[in-house]
């Protein structure tokens, strides 16, 4: 099955299709709406062939479907019909939890997003947890969002950021007990593997694609919720179950 998988983000749009080398993208912004975004992929994959669509959404998504407005964007993605948009069937999930389902390996990882925002998400054994972390608060009347997302970047400059980053991977892998931590979105590229403790890695954003590949059940990867065995090679299962809500531990 080919699939398009469409990385929504609060500064770009990225899409790429099954088979195809390289990825496409266009500006997004606040004033993005849902029916923009679908007109922008529709435009960049023309000359693709794909059955169905995964979104990554940057927001909650309860039963394949987002439930509250993007924070970064424009209005309208909450009860927007993206089958009929596209013209195909559509699985939504939390951006972040899309690339976390592409970056893993096997075992219990938390994956953080670091980008416009803060992606974060949890795979136990192949059972996905989207999560939503990034507007708790954190310190100082501010979330984490506010220390590790693009305002805090810029309020802090980049030395303090990757302080604050490191501060925070701490924080939530106390209370999460990871075997391991990918750090993914655009501003991981601002971190060096030799910063790194030795079990939190740096991931690819080319993974967000993965995952959402992977959201169609591709030969060899786990769709989410699914019973995993090894470094992430499925396990036999009769079906899928749901990405589970938000802020619930497994």
């Amino acid at each position: 099955m080919n699939v398009l998988a469409v990385d929504v983000g609060g500064s770009h749009v990225k899409c790429l299709a099954s088979g195809q080398p390289v990825p496409r993208a266009f500006v997004s912004g606040p004033a993005l709406t849902a029916a923009a975004m679908v007109r922008g992929v529709l435009a960049l994959a023309r000359d693709w062939r794909y059955d169905g669509v995964a979104i990554g959404y940057p927001g909650p998504v309860m039963h394949g479907a987002p439930v509250r407005e993007p924070y970064n964007l424009g209005a309208g993605w909450v009860g927007f019909d993206y089958a009929a948009a596209f013209g195909r069937p559509v699985k939504v999930i939390n951006d972040a939890a899309m690339q976390a389902l592409g970056s893993y390996q096997g075992g219990r990882m938390l994956f953080l997003g670091l980008g416009t925002g803060l992606g974060s998400a949890l795979i136990v054994d192949g059972a996905l947890e989207a999560m939503e972390l990034a507007h708790l608060p954190y310190r100082k009347g501010r979330s984490y969002e506010d220390y590790v997302g693009e305002r805090g970047l810029e309020r802090l400059g980049k030395k303090k950021w990757r302080k604050a980053v490191f501060e925070v991977v701490e924080s939530l892998r106390v209370a999460f007990a990871p075997d391991y931590v990918v750090l993914g979105g655009g501003n991981a590229r601002k971190l060096k593997p030799k910063m790194l403790p030795d079990d939190v890695r740096l991931g690819d954003n080319a993974n967000a694609f993965l995952g959402g590949f992977r959201l169609w059940n591709e030969p060899g990867a786990a769709r989410p919720g699914e019973p995993t065995s090894g470094a992430g090679r499925p396990a036999p299962a009769a079906g899928a179950r749901a990405e589970r809500r938000p802020g619930r531990r497994p």
